[in-house]
């Protein structure tokens, strides 16, 4: 199976190829941390990867896309470059979430506990993206978009790990719940090294991808006032 793999939900710009077949497997990947960029930098990331993979781009079986959360430019741009070249590939495609996605880096780092962990970032006026996953990943909650204190308040017992940019907060916020989380990886980002192990993991392909925005978009309609005559 070839796999392209995008992620520009959060703070960072990345693609990947794996191939795997035959008991065989090459992995090829480029990720920079950027909060605006993204939809520049993509492109030839993705051109990077496939010509170090030596394969076609009409070679791809999936071409994958984190969905969000995360930034509502951030998250279009993978969605709408995996569209258009699954498009002109025949490439089927796969999406899942960002922190689904961070769940898997933290695992493959060996960040995460043999246990449940919670993955959070930060989502800026107060809130914070959230999951819950066991010790494989699997999801267990989320994702939401959720107080510190309401995170807390839905923490199994046992749990005493967060990563992700929104960790430290959860710390805070445990600490004047009287629990102990040990924030972790606070500069983890969602990367499509990742998502192409899920894909390949899972073996599912979906007929679309939609974003998943968990908040209303800051920016609102204007409203024409129209004066009596």
């Amino acid at each position: 199976m070839n796999i392209l793999a995008l992620d520009t939900s959060m703070g960072a710009c990345s693609a990947a190829v794996l191939c795997a077949s035959d008991g065989t497997r090459t992995l090829h990947a480029r990720q920079v941390e950027m909060r605006r960029g993204h939809a520049e930098a993509l492109m030839p990331m993705v051109q990077a990867v496939i010509a170090e993979a030596g394969i076609e781009p009409r070679d791809f079986d999936v071409i994958a896309a984190t969905v969000g959360p995360g930034s509502f430019t951030g998250v279009r741009i993978a969605i709408a470059a995996a569209r258009g070249l699954a498009l002109t590939t025949r490439a089927k495609l796969f999406g899942t979430d960002s922190l689904a996605v961070m769940a898997c880096v933290a695992l493959m780092d060996g960040a995460a506990p043999k246990g449940p962990f919670a993955v959070a970032a930060d989502a800026r006026r107060g809130m914070l993206y959230f999951g819950l996953y066991d010790e494989d990943g699997a999801t267990l909650d989320g994702p939401l978009l959720i107080a510190p204190d309401d995170a807390v308040r839905i923490l199994p017992d046992g749990l005493l790990l967060a990563v992700g940019s929104g960790a430290q907060i959860m710390a805070e916020a445990a600490a004047g719940q009287n629990r102990k989380i040990e924030p972790a990886r606070t500069t983890l980002q969602p990367n499509a090294l990742a998502l192409a192990e899920i894909v390949l993991e899972t073996g599912e392909t979906t007929a679309n991808l939609r974003p998943l925005y968990l908040r209303p978009p800051d920016a609102k309609p204007q409203v024409t006032a129209i004066g009596r005559r």
